[in-house]
């Protein structure tokens, strides 16, 4: 999408999609945490209702994928998501590999070639990681990055500096993830602080069913123009997905 003669503008969606497995309450966190280890009968059908919702984006960060296992019936989600929504670029991440019972993922959806992508783990226990993709074909490079952070507060501080530094090395740079923080804790003003514009809505995105905490971001880098952003009302995970439009500066181009 465009805005104005050479300013373009992006959308974006960030979604912890929670494999598939729609959550009401807390309780059924026990009732139906089953539905994390084995396939269930509503799984492809709430797939099929996601993939119509990211039709409409340019970029999509998804957080628990599952990448191909057992629990989600032996389909690679980000694949299947990708195609549902007609998506050209997909990349996956599996951060927490349990062979055929379990394959935890992080997952970019573009419309746009990326020059580069490639994935890092992130510090702390095994199981979290970082997806980066360069978009390299103007005078500068942006890097649209997807996150999904650990829930201890320990692992959570080194893994935003880790974060922190690798995003700096950018000139531009949009952060989609799972924070697993709310925008008022130290942690997520020290990025605040460090020049990361929180340019999603303030308003909460955990739990879907009664939403008390923002826990999920769309972070913007400096110079970069943000031009409106919500929380999507879509029942389908037990996070509410967040949108984002902004406008890319002149100097940067997202194919050849």
């Amino acid at each position: 999408m465009e805005a104005g003669n050479h300013n373009q503008m992006l959308s974006l969606l960030t979604y912890n999609i929670q494999s598939g497995s729609q959550t009401t309450s807390f309780r059924e966190y026990v009732t139906k945490g089953w539905k994390q280890i084995l396939p269930h009968r509503h799984q492809l059908h709430n797939l099929n209702a996601i993939g119509d919702l990211l039709e409409d984006y340019d970029f999509v960060g998804l957080q628990e994928v599952d990448g191909g296992s057992l629990r989600s019936g032996f389909v690679n989600q980000t694949r299947y998501l990708a195609g549902r929504a007609g998506f050209p670029y997909w990349f996956a991440q599996s951060n927490r590999n349990m062979g055929q019972l379990a394959q935890h993922s992080n997952g970019l959806l573009s419309r746009y070639p990326p020059s580069k992508c490639f994935h890092r783990r992130l510090p702390g226990m095994p199981g979290r990681g970082i997806l980066i993709a360069e978009y390299d074909y103007g005078v500068e490079i942006l890097a649209v990055i997807v996150v999904h952070l650990s829930l201890g507060g320990h692992s959570q501080r080194r893994q935003v500096d880790y974060i922190r530094n690798l995003a700096d090395q950018y000139p531009y740079s949009i952060i989609l993830g799972d924070f697993n923080r709310s925008s008022e804790s130290k942690l997520m003003k020290k990025l605040f602080a460090a020049g990361y514009q929180d340019g999603s809505s303030n308003a909460p995105t955990f739990p879907s069913w009664k939403p008390r905490r923002k826990i999920d971001y769309i972070l913007v880098s400096e110079g970069l123009e943000v031009c409106s952003s919500e929380v999507v009302e879509y029942h389908l995970s037990d996070h509410l997905p967040i949108e984002l439009k902004v406008i890319l500066p002149e100097t940067v181009r997202l194919h050849a």
